[in-house]
Order: C-alpha cells, then structure tokens, then sequence
C-alpha cells in the first residue's frame, strides 16, 4: 500500500515486536534481513523459491535505514542493561512491596496485578518493573551486578492511554525510548510516580531510573 497511515503504523508495529524481543529474556534470534523489515510477502515457507520471495536485498531507503538504526540503538540498551540479560529466573516474589521483587507487573493506573487479573481477557494495556538491584548476580571479579531499574510500558490498545507510574520509593524515571516516536530515544527531564506518562496507541515505552546518556 501507498497509504501513509497503514505505513506509519506497520512501521511502528515493527518497532514494537523487534523491542518486545530485544528487551526479553534469553537469546534474542534475528532473521537475517528483519533489522531492515525484510519481507517474503507472506510466504512463511520460501525454503524452495529461488527468487526475490527469498533474497535478501540489502539496499537501505530511508525507512529500512531508520529501522536498522532504531534496532542498533536496541541491541545498545539490551548490552548496557543487565536486567535485560539475567542469567537465572526472575522470583517475583508475592509481596505488594516493588521494592523487594526482582520484577513486579501493574496496570495503567500504577497499581500492581493481581492473580485474577492475569485472566482478563479485555486487558490491552501493562507495564513491567525490572529491580537493578535485585539481580543476584556477579561479573567476572566476584563483584555484584547492580543496574538501573527499568520499567517497560505497553499498550496494544489501539487508542492512547494515560499511564501512572508505579510508586517506587519515590524515585525519579526517565524516558529512554517510546516506539510511537520518529525519534524513537529520547532523554527527557525526570518523572515521579505522581506523573502520568501518556501513550500512544499500539505503542511501548521505556523508562530508566538514573539513564545514562
């Protein structure tokens, strides 16, 4: 299609699902070409098709060169965050206290999830607590590996959303990256959990506490 608006959004869903893996635990596995939102028009099983359905064409207009950016600058958030890149498996422990869990989920109005409302179906919208602190974890030299805590928003919604901070010791966060954005990584003046971060629709925002430039 020509139509900017179905462009604009496929784009963005782009950066969504390359940011929803990069961001996840474990191994994260590229096919070759979708840095650059390499298509096989469909065709899920191109293993036969000696054509263009499956080579890869390198040739980088001005979108395949802003996703190729946009998922460098990923792969640099993933390497200078730890909690992105645990070694053992979270605990989560069962405490309404953030600040003892080694990760925490809440809903948009900042309030953290509960066992039953894992199993709404209506719910298009969360957000994730990583602790940096609560890693558990030692570099090559025996020292602890402490990182900034993250908080990681999504909203699947197709409308905007207005998202409340969780409430963690009062610490201020940082924007570090919203995908609804061209710019896409930001670093913008510090937020409280008494501040409401909004949210485009279909969108995903990272916040850091104490970002680094």
């Amino acid at each position: 299609t020509t139509d900017p608006a179905i462009r604009a959004l496929r784009a963005r869903q782009s950066r969504n699902l390359l940011a929803t893996l990069l961001l996840s635990q474990g191994v994260p596995m590229l096919t070759a070409g979708d840095e650059i939102a390499r298509t096989q028009q469909g065709n899920n099983n191109a293993y036969c098709q000696d054509n263009a359905i499956s080579w890869v064409d390198w040739t980088l207009d001005e979108a395949r060169a802003e996703l190729l950016t946009f998922v460098r600058r990923l792969i640099d958030l993933r390497r200078r965050h730890p909690v992105f890149r645990r070694r053992h498996f979270f605990d989560g422990q069962a405490t309404h206290d953030a600040e003892a869990q080694d990760i925490a989920w809440f809903k948009p109005d900042g309030t953290e999830m509960t066992e039953q409302e894992w199993n709404h179906d209506f719910a298009r919208s969360l957000g994730v607590y990583f602790a940096g602190n609560r890693l558990g974890e030692a570099d090559e030299r025996g020292r602890p590996v402490i990182d900034d805590d993250v908080v990681v928003l999504f909203n699947a919604h197709d409308g905007p959303l207005s998202f409340a901070l969780p409430a963690v010791a009062g610490r201020g966060w940082r924007i570090v990256l919203d995908s609804a954005r061209d710019e896409a990584f930001l670093s913008e003046p510090a937020l409280h959990e008494s501040d409401a971060i909004p949210l485009e629709g279909r969108s995903l925002v990272v916040l850091e506490k104490g970002a680094t430039p």
